[in-house]
């Protein structure tokens, strides 16, 4: 199955921002064009066999591309924690518990500010 340029770039965007006519817009020179006629060439490519075609193909990719998980990622980090304890390794132990808690969401960073902040947004700058 062959696509020209533009319908392989379409078919990237439709994956990337979920859109027929947004990803139209994107892979075509559709600057003068009403969006009625965007909406209707969008749906054409998308009636297209080989464009169906082709954005169920990178849709699986990206399925299994995005196909980690919280418990994938603990789970090697766990491995990584133990192996190095066992190596005696503290700091990569360390940043691996670290990790493990960031990616529960236990480790946050809060920032608090207080005091008066006096700000002058009517300053002109010269060149």
């Amino acid at each position: 199955m062959k696509l020209t340029p533009k319908q392989e770039n379409f078919c990237q965007k439709y994956i990337e921002l979920e859109n027929a006519s947004d990803a139209y817009r994107a892979a075509y020179n559709s600057d003068k064009m009403k969006s009625t006629t965007i909406n209707r060439n969008a749906k054409a490519m998308m009636d297209d066999n080989k464009i169906s075609t082709r954005i169920a193909e990178l849709n699986e990719r990206a399925v299994k591309r995005h196909d980690i998980t919280i418990d994938n990622l603990t789970t090697e980090l766990i491995a990584d924690r133990k192996l190095a304890r066992d190596c005696e390794q503290a700091s990569p132990a360390i940043t691996a518990t670290m990790s493990i808690a960031k990616l529960h969401g236990l480790d946050v960073n809060k920032t608090e500010l207080s005091g008066n902040i006096n700000v002058n947004f009517n300053t002109t700058y010269e060149d």
